[in-house]
């Protein structure tokens, strides 16, 4: 399969890139400014701010991963510009140039709400604040309301392969106020890999579909686990579903995930 990749060389992307290799797919890259990439992938110039200049990239394949966005900035317009515009002109692009492929368009389960009643879900209503997450939700109506074949994978907070993640999140933990009996939907790079391989197959065709590990862990282990201390509260936690996904329609579908929890990569030395 010849797969169109964003974002190839950041933080999921760099990780997952192998992984498709490795699988036998040929993969193209959209690189700016002469980034390095594996072995192995083909690098076509391109910017997703610049229509015109897809087209080559996208004559002949089979398959479009769209992990390319901008998350952890105050730049608002810099968000909206690149999550929602950026994905806005690769979607028409390959209505043009691609109609036959499958576009698979990665998201964030924070488009769901802290004070739901249960794990976010799917046929959840979002209308989140916050730009990163509203930018995502306006790539995917986006998307919705093209005449692609479409998936939309919605991740919850990635970790792994030595990422960093893990390590950061003391600091995202302390600006956001987080309780450390809070819990969180993780992913590890290597599931990544497993989710897309099966929208690849075509499993999750026409679908928005959350991707997560079996057990949510609270802020303290896992604040524990990338080598840092929370500390404690016996405060009373609000919003006690926040960061947390329901994944019973992955795994029907065939979803199942290798590693299996934070503490499963611990053992296996993967964080």
């Amino acid at each position: 399969m010849t797969i169109l990749l964003t974002g190839a060389t950041g933080l999921v992307g760099s990780r997952l890139l192998p992984r498709l290799l490795a699988a036998g797919h040929q993969c193209r890259v959209l690189v700016r400014g002469g980034k390095a990439i594996p072995t192995g992938a083909e690098a076509v110039s391109g910017d997703l701010f610049d229509p015109a200049s897809l087209a080559s990239a996208l004559e002949g394949v089979s398959a479009i991963i769209h992990l390319a966005a901008v998350f952890r900035t105050k730049d608002e317009a810099l968000i909206w510009k690149s999550n929602r515009d950026g994905a806005r002109n690769l979607i028409a692009a390959a209505e043009t140039h691609a109609p036959q492929a499958r576009f698979i368009l990665a998201s964030t389960s924070n488009v769901y709400g802290k004070d739901q009643a249960r794990p976010g879900r799917e046929d959840d209503a979002v209308d989140p604040p916050q730009a990163y997450p509203a930018s995502k939700v306006a790539a995917e109506r986006a998307l919705s309301a093209s005449q692609l074949n479409r998936t939309v994978l919605r991740f919850p907070f990635v970790y792994g392969d030595g990422d960093g993640h893990l390590a950061a999140l003391p600091g995202h933990a302390a600006s956001a106020g987080w309780h450390p009996a809070m819990r969180m939907s993780t992913i590890h790079h290597r599931d990544i890999a497993t989710a897309m391989a099966l929208a690849l197959e075509g499993r999750f065709d026409g679908r928005v579909i959350n991707i997560a590990d079996d057990l949510p862990a609270s802020m303290l282990d896992l604040i524990a686990l990338g080598g840092g201390d929370m500390g404690a509260s016996a405060e009373p936690l609000t919003s006690p579903w926040a960061l947390q996904v329901d994944t019973a329609l992955a795994r029907s579908m065939g979803f199942q995930p290798t590693v299996r929890t934070v503490f499963h990569a611990a053992q296996e030395q993967i964080l």
